[in-house]
């Protein structure tokens, strides 16, 4: 019989209170901690008649200092994207399971986001913590479709993938106003201090540095990893000051990468461009591909629902997951994929095994873009991509 797992929430946010629900009600749950800085934050929640069985005021904590002090058996960090590498490693040097959300780090220099992606697997392995990318893609529907054909072999080989992520910064979900809204935070204000040091070295970024929404698709659906890559960049010529205040060589980025099954991959990271936002991919395959949610084949086309193309989740995480709902979509956010998050950490935790977007997963999601970036930044030299293994048995 599978024991429940104690669980500390550590960023309340407008994105960390998206989930919060969902793991405080997981069947597999039996107590839950919340962390911020912000004390209005830990309150939302805290006074909520739902969160009383399994939530204490002595489980509430200010910093990660004192919770990872605490005897909880996992942390669900989602903070700051440039506070997230480190936070992890803190977590699981003080023993605790980490869940963080997208991406690994945030920060400009590429080289440090290697050295943060290689601490995280020696963590990993020394401690025998489990770690968790939180990347909402991999578990859209149609991303979860594609695993079960390709799991049957109905993609035949693969050919051929792309996958986009047009989030232009004044589309609907506008980054100027999360920008504004992060740097209000305690957080945010120290932030300034970091990035200025950044810029004062010269160190320039990209949206390749946060790939995972693009690359998470069609990496997962192949099962393969990036080994070269070349790249080109777009540089804003407005002088629009999100880019520039923000050290930003490029706007858009694209690149082409030949992968360890022997497809080609294309990839786009796009921030200033003129259409309605949009994430998803393409996998071709010898005898079957998918594109624009239906299924090809040489002599068939099948569109598919979304309830189609979702795995299943147990009866009893549904009901749980329903009955803490505000609306009648349990299954959140970003594409749906915020009930299976939930679900992946806690069940994996819970049963000691490696969660599927572990850090070795996690990594060749996340790297192919530095990767890339580096590539931009040389005019398109052709670049390895490293790779750190798959996990452990």
């Amino acid at each position: 019989m599978t024991v429940g797992i104690s669980v500390g929430l550590v960023g309340l946010g407008s994105f960390g209170s998206a989930f919060a629900d969902l793991f405080m009600s997981h069947p597999l749950v039996d107590r839950i901690a919340l962390c911020d800085r912000e004390p209005d934050r830990i309150e939302r929640f805290a006074r909520k008649e739902s969160w009383q069985s399994k939530f204490h005021e002595k489980d509430t904590y200010h910093s990660l200092d004192e919770i990872c002090k605490s005897d909880l058996d996992a942390l669900v960090i989602i903070t700051q994207p440039w506070l997230h590498a480190p936070q992890c490693v803190q977590a699981m040097e003080a023993g605790k399971h980490v869940y963080s959300a997208v991406p690994i780090t945030s920060i400009p220099d590429g080289d440090e986001i290697l050295d943060w992606c290689d601490k995280l697997v020696e963590i990993c392995r020394r401690t025998g913590m489990h770690y968790m990318l939180g990347e909402t893609t991999y578990y859209h529907p149609q991303a979860m479709y594609c695993r079960r054909q390709a799991n049957e072999g109905a993609f035949g080989d693969f050919v051929y993938a792309e996958g986009e992520y047009f989030h232009d910064v004044d589309s609907a979900c506008n980054l100027r106003e999360v920008m504004k809204h992060r740097l209000a935070s305690k957080a945010g204000q120290e932030w300034l201090e970091i990035r200025r040091k950044y810029i004062e070295r010269g160190i320039q970024s990209g949206p390749m540095h946060y790939p995972t929404h693009s690359t998470s698709g069609p990496i997962s659906v192949m099962n393969a990893h990036a080994v070269k890559v070349c790249a080109w960049g777009y540089a804003n010529r407005t002088n629009d000051p999100y880019f520039t205040e923000n050290g930003n060589a490029f706007s858009d980025e694209t690149a082409l990468f030949y992968m360890s099954n022997g497809a080609t991959m294309r990839i786009c990271e796009y921030r200033e461009i003129g259409l309605p936002g949009r994430e998803t991919f393409r996998v071709y395959g010898t005898q079957g591909s998918f594109e624009n949610n239906c299924w090809l084949s040489n002599h068939d086309r099948q569109p598919l629902s979304v309830e189609e193309m979702r795995d299943p989740l147990p009866d009893e995480v549904i009901d749980a997951f329903r009955s803490c709902s505000q609306s009648s979509n349990f299954y959140g956010g970003h594409g749906g994929s915020h009930a299976y998050l939930a679900h992946e950490f806690v069940d994996a935790v819970a049963h000691d095994r490696h969660p599927a977007t572990n850090i070795w997963e996690a990594i060749r999601y996340m790297v192919p873009g530095v990767m890339a970036h580096k590539s931009a930044m040389r005019d398109g030299e052709v670049l390895d991509v490293p790779d750190w293994g798959d996990a452990p048995e």
